[in-house]
């Protein structure tokens, strides 16, 4: 069984209730996981979910640890978030840079998919920071420097412009998405899918290893309802992922 690493899809929210004279506040902790992480273990997939907030330790720190994964998916996740364990940011006591070994992990063989949020890619106030990472190199679009966010509130949606074998099983067009990561496709990756011009589904092979970018969620609040229960949503997934861990 093929086993994915899901870094990211994970929030905390932290609520000032103001009424009248007084206040109090409430918090909560989410997760957006359910829906990929589902998709992929119904097709056979076995999926390590890393909320955020272990990420920062958890992530792992050497190849070989790494390597026990077929495919490392980063979702919503800012790149701070691996380049600044607690050992180095509270007591300056140098660490491996996580951004750096994956790059390593996709060009000796591994296998990488970056999925839109508000902290991949660039994302909002450019705090994804993805750019400016080594990540960046075994990608198939560039990643903006600015706040790459276009939110369609309206909703609009994505095309396929050309056949891919991931795509095989999926036979209805998409569904309205409700915004996603502007990015520049890059010279040698094939676009497989756009929206609004801009890439939607692309993909890349780097060293021994294939990567690739699905530019929206695969959870709410840019993948809404209709996206989420589509009947094609498993198959999407299991095909990007199935395409991503082939050997050569």
């Amino acid at each position: 069984m093929k086993k994915i690493l899901l870094a990211g899809e994970s929030w905390m929210s932290y609520t000032t209730h103001v009424k009248g004279f007084d206040s109090f506040y409430t918090s909560t902790y989410e997760t957006g996981e359910k829906w990929i992480k589902e998709a992929l273990e119904k097709g056979g997939y076995e999926v390590v979910f890393l909320p955020n907030h272990l990420a920062p330790e958890g992530f792992p720190f050497e190849m070989k640890d790494l390597q026990k994964y077929d495919c490392v998916i980063l979702s919503d996740i800012g790149a701070n978030t691996l380049l600044l364990p607690l050992a180095t940011f509270s007591s300056s006591i140098k660490r491996p840079n996580r951004a750096d070994l994956i790059r390593d992990y996709v060009l000796e063989g591994g296998a990488l998919l970056m999925i839109g949020g508000y902290l991949t890619f660039s994302g909002i106030d450019a705090k994804g920071r993805w750019h400016e990472t080594a990540v960046q190199e075994v990608l198939p679009v560039e990643i903006l420097t600015v706040d790459d966010r276009k939110e369609h509130c309206e909703g609009i949606r994505p095309v396929t412009i050309k056949q891919h074998e991931s795509l095989k099983e999926i036979v209805s067009e998409w569904p309205e998405i409700l915004g996603y990561n502007k990015t520049v496709i890059k010279e040698e990756a094939e676009l497989v899918a756009t929206v609004d011009g801009d890439p939607f589904l692309a993909y890349g092979k780097y060293g021994k290893g294939r990567s690739a970018v699905f530019t929206t969620d695969c959870a709410p609040h840019w993948a809404p309802k209709e996206f989420c229960e589509w009947k094609e949503y498993n198959k999407l997934w299991q095909g990007i992922v199935g395409w991503l861990t082939q050997k050569e």
